[in-house]
């Protein structure tokens, strides 16, 4: 059976904002049709859209936890049980050792690499843990098996997770999320401000208290996802509704979530302008070719939804139809309903 395939493309505005700034706190940026872009990282836009209240209300219960402090909370739990030190320690590194090496310049038993951990696997981690203070024992290798096969942890099966302890246990990604990217080339600029000290009162020094620089771009951003659903029912151990509910609810944060970057400074949150969903078993493609050339002009948003719409259909033309059945809203001229993008993605 071939794979079903739900491609989601987004034209999302920002004004002055720094979303997701590289190593010298400057907005992060990329060339592309050789104009500067700005840009937003795929992994900004995942961890944002994980941790949202949109995505972890629609998703309680059924999210898994990224860190390296498993056996910390382990050897917390052995030692508040009153374990001999020597053992707690021992006993959590066990544990924790099963999810990944140790790191031994750490002494609360953590791993060396962040590994995304099932509800599942915690829960059966923790009620190792109950029967082994009970027991007041070290954990056998027959305890150890808590690497569970199925889960029903969807971070995990979007968006997949390698142990390199423990490859059999690896889960390959359903869900693919393009970096954002200006449909349009940029410009970044610089803020100069000032901070006052409000205790001041000016007769030895009526200068600043501080000063400094930052760093912003306002952009259109155009950015993609692709949601391969067949496998995402299969990492969901053939858990359809569940599948069907997690697109959903990363649907809703993919338009409504923006990344956390300098929110103090810009209050850049922001809804989708145009989105445009697809549903098909044919071969996903990306439509930033749309953007090769930036728009310009003063309605750019406008030219932005025309331009993709355009190579929406010329690829069509050219490949026959890219896909089965799509649906879009547009925020720009109000048409289409968000309710309804929703059931159609989850359907």
């Amino acid at each position: 059976m071939m794979s079903q395939f739900i491609q989601l493309h987004f034209l999302t505005s920002y004004a002055p904002s720094n979303l997701n700034r590289d190593d010298l706190g400057r907005p992060k940026t990329a060339t592309m049709g050789g104009f500067d872009r700005l840009r937003v990282s795929s992994q900004s836009l995942k961890r944002n859209w994980r941790v949202s209240e949109i995505f972890e209300e629609a998703m309680a219960g059924h999210i898994g936890t990224r860190t390296k402090r498993l056996g910390s909370k382990v050897l917390e739990k052995f030692e508040s049980a009153g374990i001999k030190e020597k053992n707690a320690k021992e006993w959590a590194e066990s544990i924790a050792g099963v999810f990944g090496k140790i790191n031994t310049k750490k002494e609360r038993a953590e791993v060396e690499q962040l590994v995304h951990i099932s509800p599942e696997e915690e829960g059966a981690v923790f009620e190792l843990v109950d029967k082994l203070i009970a027991e007041n024992r070290k954990p056998e290798k027959e305890d150890l098996d808590l690497l569970k096969a199925e889960s029903s942890a969807v971070d995990i099966a979007m968006f997949g997770r390698m142990l390199a302890s423990s490859p059999a246990n690896n889960i390959e990604a359903a869900c693919q999320v393009a970096h954002a990217i200006s449909v349009h080339s940029v410009v970044v600029e610089d803020d100069y401000f000032t901070a006052v000290d409000d205790l001041n009162d000016k007769t030895e020094d009526a200068g600043s208290a501080h000063i400094g620089e930052s760093s912003f771009a306002a952009a259109l951003f155009y950015s993609n996802i692709c949601i391969n659903k067949t496998l995402l029912v299969d990492n969901l151990s053939g858990d359809e509704a569940l599948a069907n509910k997690a697109i959903k609810a990363l649907t809703e944060a993919a338009v409504k979530v923006s990344p956390k970057g300098k929110q103090n400074s810009f209050a850049s949150r922001a809804y989708a302008s145009y989105v445009l969903a697809e549903k098909g078993q044919q071969q996903p493609r990306s439509l930033s070719v749309a953007f090769l050339k930036p728009v310009a002009g003063d309605d750019q948003a406008t030219a932005a939804i025309n331009a993709l719409n355009s190579t929406v259909e010329k690829m069509d033309r050219v490949y026959e139809s890219c896909a089965d059945t799509r649906y879009a809203i547009n925020a720009i001229t109000g048409e289409g309903s968000f309710s309804e993008l929703l059931d159609f993605v989850a359907s």
